[in-house]
């Protein structure tokens, strides 16, 4: 197992344009966590997966990516991206990396957890069912501006992973609801597969999938995610 150490970017002295700001996440601490990249699993939950139309017993996981400016915190309202006529929400379990690697064998994964947040994949579905027609990448269905809202993460060791209710409110009336034990893939897997393919650093943010009941979200509604254990997240669509 290699672990990976801080991600350098040169001298940064001589910038051509400002740096960009480093997005942040609370925490209970009331520190901030600094967001390095956001990587989201597919299909990880059974039910979700039938759904979407796929069969859960033969898929391996597979990841995609949203930018670490995607992430929409402290219960901000959300806007409603543009070139979509169908938004739909996805409550997950969100793993904040602390401790970078790679080749990180599953008995050791979540040693690499620094805490744990409930998150929203916001999905333009409309852009993502046309992109898997033409066999197209789903970067403009899932990675644009505030496709992430994410709540207060809490430290890993108060957190069980493997076990707890998740739900999520549209005004005020449950539309998901599972548990962490139905995930296909737990965390500890998550993770060690995707660092198979990456070299996890500190301030990576893990989507670990949504049960079933996604659905669709209009401007005025006021979304609450809920996991036991963890905590909350809430944002409304403006």
């Amino acid at each position: 197992m290699h672990r990976a150490g801080p991600w350098h970017a040169g001298q940064v002295s001589d910038l051509v344009i400002p740096a960009p700001p480093t997005p942040t996440v609370p925490t209970t601490s009331g520190a901030r966590f600094p967001v390095r990249r956001v990587f989201c699993v597919g299909r990880n939950y059974a039910a979700h997966a039938r759904e979407m139309g796929h069969d859960p017993d033969r898929e391996p996981p597979f990841f995609f990516t949203k930018p670490a400016d995607a992430v929409v915190v402290d219960g901000a309202d959300t806007p409603y991206p543009p070139a979509t006529d169908r938004l739909e929400h996805e409550v997950e379990l969100v793993a904040a990396i602390g401790v970078g690697g790679s080749d990180i064998p599953v008995e050791h994964a979540l040693e690499h957890v620094w805490g744990y947040a409930v998150g929203l994949d916001l999905t333009r579905r409309d852009l993502q069912a046309a992109a898997k027609q033409l066999g197209r990448p789903w970067d403009l269905a899932k990675g644009f501006d505030a496709s992430a809202p994410i709540g207060t993460l809490v430290p890993a060791s108060t957190v069980d992973p493997t076990r707890g209710a998740i739900t999520l409110e549209v005004d005020g009336g449950t539309r998901q609801r599972g548990d962490l034990a139905d995930q296909i893939w737990s965390v500890a897997e998550v993770v060690a597969e995707l660092s198979r393919f990456v070299a996890l650093a500190p301030g990576d943010l893990v989507m670990t999938g949504t049960p079933d009941g996604v659905g669709r979200v209009e401007r005025g509604t006021d979304l609450l995610g809920t996991i036991d254990g963890v905590g909350t997240v809430s944002t409304r669509i403006v």
